[in-house]
């Protein structure tokens, strides 16, 4: 397939929203994609939110829903009607992602060049540069006691191999969403995007990060600049998103698909959390509770959304 023959759409999730930089993350990515699929999940009833969203000129396909059914479903329904549309490609972004211009043509052409060289691609995506000066993002792979980190700034390359992918940024074909599978909606809103990766990396379907498409993208709704052995950059999370980091890598750890080193690189990244936050954050009781009852049910097994707080959004 060529790029004049590629249908894109961007799937959007949404969850109470800031609608100013939602509007410029939809102007920003109207003129690049071929559509826009958006599946607000269910903002509180909010109802400015789903005004701009209904009446957004930007909006191909508005999916308003009555719950939140959780990040992963959300995509799924986005991919479904970006598929009955006649998408050949998805690019998922989330609500606080800002797409620079050409992003899309630049993952697209990055990913032609790659499959014409007889590469089955699981998806590219997109360097991201955070929202605090200095903080520059990054590609992974997995080492054997860390991740290790893969700078564009530190390679002459045009793209280079990841191992996984954030999911916001990420450009991926209908083909290799059908041969990987869809996200696992069972997982509610954490360790999504890292379980896909996993499966497409089982299947033999690499994925590249593409250094000269760029978006503004925040993790987190705060970043923390730490020293920890080096200078870092940690993401701020409400504390019900503990309860799903820490019980989905339980979750993750037993599926037949998880390497031993991605397994043991994030063991050490939930170890650090669990060491940083008690010096650091606010509201630590209320984290602490979260983590323990994220180890306890990742340990029993239990999935699902079993925590659904009012706050709870796709940050």
């Amino acid at each position: 397939m060529t790029d004049a023959e590629a249908s894109v759409y961007a799937v959007i999730v949404t969850y109470n929203p800031d609608l100013e930089t939602l509007e410029r993350l939809l102007g920003a990515t109207r003129s690049q994609v071929d559509g826009i699929v958006l599946v607000d999940n269910a903002s509180g009833g909010n109802e400015e939110t789903d005004n701009v969203i209904s009446r957004s000129i930007s909006v191909d396909i508005p999916v308003l829903l009555d719950s939140n059914i959780g990040l992963a479903a959300a995509q799924n329904l986005g991919v479904e009607r970006a598929r009955e549309a006649g998408a050949s490609h998805v690019l998922f972004l989330d609500q606080d992602s800002i797409p620079s211009p050409d992003m899309v043509r630049i993952m697209l052409n990055t990913m032609t060049e790659i499959s014409d060289s007889g590469r089955l691609i699981g998806a590219v995506g997109a360097r991201y540069q955070g929202v605090h000066a200095g903080n520059e993002s990054f590609f992974v792979r997995f080492g054997w006691f860390k991740f290790k980190r893969v700078f564009c700034s530190r390679s002459d390359q045009k793209y280079v191999r990841a191992d996984f992918l954030i999911s916001s940024g990420t450009l991926v074909s209908i083909t290799a969403l059908d041969t990987v599978g869809p996200m696992d909606e069972q997982l509610f809103i954490d360790h999504i995007d890292t379980d896909w990766f996993l499966r497409a990396n089982a299947k033999g379907l690499l994925s590249y990060g593409v250094c000269d498409a760029v978006m503004v993208h925040g993790l987190g709704e705060a970043t923390y600049r730490v020293w920890f052995g080096r200078w870092r950059f940690v993401p701020k999370h409400k504390p019900f998103r503990y309860y799903y980091i820490y019980r989905n890598s339980l979750l993750l750890y037993r599926r037949p698909y998880a390497p031993v080193k991605w397994i043991i690189n994030d063991i050490v990244r939930l170890v650090f959390i669990a060491c940083f936050f008690p010096l650091f954050s606010d509201s630590r009781l209320d984290r602490f509770k979260m983590i323990a009852r994220g180890v306890y049910h990742g340990v029993r097994g239990v999935r699902g959304a079993t925590i659904l707080p009012a706050d709870a959004g796709t940050s």
